[in-house]
């Protein structure tokens, strides 16, 4: 038992220590963003698309682009205060019926954890 505790100590100050989610990279991210192109598009002051401009989407609130039609479950979340904060999108982007289930979005999520963040940080580059 002795022997075991400086093993659980150095578990326990590397659990303590490593971030809860890794910093992703932009420009895998933007690879990845490029199958989301087919309905989103990222400009400022860009067009929506089958979906909308996510220029900017991270620290939105759900359905506030007033020029795109979102689906009634988008809205009702949107008026409940959802925002798209990371853990959000983290969840959004891995999952899109798990947060949204009677959404239109027809992309089923992204199963890499990896490319989950290298999205939220090329959304996130994009934001300015």
């Amino acid at each position: 038992m002795t022997r075991s505790l400086p093993l659980l100590a150095a578990l326990l100050a590397l659990v303590a220590t490593t971030p809860l989610h890794a910093e992703g990279d932009p420009e895998s991210g933007q690879r990845v963003f490029n199958q989301c192109r087919a309905c989103h598009v990222i400009e400022n002051d860009g067009r929506n698309g089958v979906g909308p401009n996510l220029h900017g989407v991270v620290g939105r609130r759900a359905a506030s682009i007033g020029t795109f039609r979102y689906s009634a479950n988008m809205r009702e979340l949107g008026e409940q205060g959802l925002v798209w904060t990371e853990d959000n999108l983290r969840a959004y982007l891995a999952n899109p019926k798990a947060v949204v289930p009677r959404g239109s979005m027809a992309f089923p999520g992204l199963r890499n954890p990896a490319q989950v963040e290298d999205v939220i940080a090329f959304l996130k580059s994009r934001a300015g």
